[in-house]
């Protein structure tokens, strides 16, 4: 497990239990888009609340299975990032329905989907355990499946949230990955200083994946593979700075 994957879940299933025994501060934090302009806290609190068990455990499954290698991916800061802002997203976008109470972590999960799909696109995920599927198709049906439901107003789901969810994660990842024209041009006109250099290499290779959470040897394993199929140069910053993490406490001395 990673450190706000760990939180999450503790922080949902405490939720939970606390507003089930007091429902009175529940619907103090059921987010209800009219109601916005009094109950503004709502935005963020209603997604960590839930109808019921099976909802809870619904969510809290997709953040345990997909959360931890995106948090790992992105770094702590901006898988949390990532989280708020598509739960915030999901809640703009049920504006489309102002008098529906909505509540549940599902925007904030759905960000989590699209940015394990976006990273790991022909990643099989296994439906109900049985049936595989790539990430990016899982993706697209819940995209369909959450369109067709939010026009025909079916379920007593909030469809509209998951759509926020699914966009507010697209565009947060997008921007936070966006180089300025300024850094474009310094990118042409010098060498990146941060680029990998033969040192930096030899102290990756010393990396000992065994040593490794699990979590983190499947990253360490597709960042080998990305630097012997498109070179060092490819590498992200938050991908070197992965690298340079586990460089020190794994590495043979």
């Amino acid at each position: 497990m990673t450190p706000w994957v760990t939180r999450l879940l503790v922080a949902n299933g405490a939720m939970f239990l606390i507003t089930k025994t007091f429902p009175r501060l529940e619907w103090a934090l059921v987010f209800v888009p009219a109601l916005t302009p009094t109950r503004p806290w709502s935005l963020v609190t209603y997604m960590f609340l839930h109808g019921d068990l099976w909802h809870l455990l619904f969510n809290m499954l997709g953040l345990f299975f997909f959360g931890p290698r995106l948090e790992v991916r992105l770094g702590s800061r901006r898988f949390l990032t990532l989280y708020l802002v598509s739960g915030v997203a999901g809640a703009l976008l049920s504006f489309v329905t102002p008098r529906a109470a909505i509540v549940g972590s599902s925007a904030a999960v759905f960000g989590v989907f699209l940015g394990y799909a976006l990273y790991w696109p022909h990643e099989r995920v296994y439906i109900w355990g049985i049936l595989p599927v790539p990430a990016r198709v899982l993706v697209i049906a819940l995209t369909v499946l959450s369109l067709y439901g939010g026009f025909t107003a079916g379920g007593g789901i909030a469809h509209f949230a998951h759509l926020g969810g699914f966009l507010g994660g697209l565009l947060y990842l997008k921007w936070s990955e966006r180089r300025t024209p300024a850094a474009r041009f310094r990118a042409r006109a010098a060498p990146d200083p941060r680029a990998a250099t033969r040192a930096d290499l030899e102290r990756w290779r010393r990396i000992r994946p065994e040593a490794m959470h699990p979590v983190n040897r499947a990253e360490y394993e597709r960042l080998v593979r990305k630097i012997q199929e498109e070179g060092p140069e490819r590498l992200t910053q938050a991908e070197r700075a992965f690298l340079d993490r586990f460089a020190d406490d794994h590495a043979d001395r």
